[in-house]
């Protein structure tokens, strides 16, 4: 089967998050799916397959090391570069149509790939139980917290806001006291290209911080685009993992884009 490896989220090689794409994989089975999605080690590896939906144009399946989500940003945006490159051509010209396990995604094409973000399926406010166990994990006091939701499109996401983004990059989290969050950190920066800082601190997924994450800055976008931030800003991630990953967030009346840079890096065949 035809295989790449496509860098999302940066304009520079080898700064975004990589994601494995294995196309025409429909003969391939779970077991394989989730045993590549190991060995690859990548936070996600990613199957396109023939559409099973009405004015889908392929349909994909996401797995982490740890097993199988229904929705994730950057490999979709890294699947889709993977198979316009490989030749697909989209029903519609100017927007490719995902079907994944959250439903139907469309992808625009413009300057950089951007896809809409999916309904949050878990949002609203935390609860005080649930923010002293965040502050716990984040070993930090639960005064800074300044704000918190639920931002869950499938992959789990709890956001927090912190007073700025030295704060986020501050943190040292307490792995061993997430107890199944996945958490969200944003914190502002008072000038610069980029206009807040985000990590994604992940366990559930099979690692232990993602570098550069499409599910929860869409998430972040339908929380805070065009209220606490701008309706169309860039957000910095993977800073405190060497990477320079760049996400440019658009909210567009009540639909919020996600989009960023995406190249091939490794092409070729793999054999399941």
């Amino acid at each position: 089967m035809r295989f790449s490896q496509v860098d999302v989220f940066s304009s520079e090689p080898l700064l975004g998050n990589p994601v494995a794409v294995v196309h025409d994989a429909d003969d391939v089975t779970d077991e394989q799916m989730a045993a590549f999605a190991r060995w690859t080690n990548l936070s996600e590896t990613t199957f396109l397959l023939r559409p099973t939906q009405p004015g889908a144009d392929y349909r994909l399946r996401i797995w982490t090391p740890g097993g199988e989500l229904p929705f994730a940003g950057h490999p979709t945006l890294g699947s889709a570069h993977a198979w316009l490159e490989a030749g697909g051509v989209p029903v519609t010209d100017g927007v490719v149509v995902q079907e994944c396990g959250a439903g139907l995604v469309r992808i625009r094409r413009t300057e950089r790939l951007a896809f809409a973000a999916p309904p949050l399926t878990r949002s609203g406010p935390v609860d005080e139980a649930d923010l002293a166990r965040i502050a716990a994990a984040l070993r930090i006091d639960r005064a800074d917290l300044l704000d918190a939701a639920w931002i869950d499109n499938g992959p789990g996401w709890v956001g927090v806001l912190l007073a700025d983004a030295a704060a986020v990059l501050a943190l040292e989290p307490d792995f061993a006291a997430f107890g199944g969050l996945d958490i969200g950190v944003v914190g502002e920066y008072a000038d610069g290209p980029a206009a807040i800082e985000v990590r994604a601190f992940c366990p559930g997924f099979g690692m232990a911080e993602d570098p550069v994450t499409g599910s929860l800055n869409a998430g972040i976008g339908q929380w805070l685009a065009g209220g606490r931030l701008p309706t169309a800003y860039v957000a910095s991630q993977g800073t405190a993992l060497g990477r320079r990953g760049r996400v440019h967030v658009e909210r567009v009346g009540a639909e919020v884009w996600v989009g960023g840079d995406t190249r091939s890096t490794i092409t070729g065949s793999v054999d399941l």
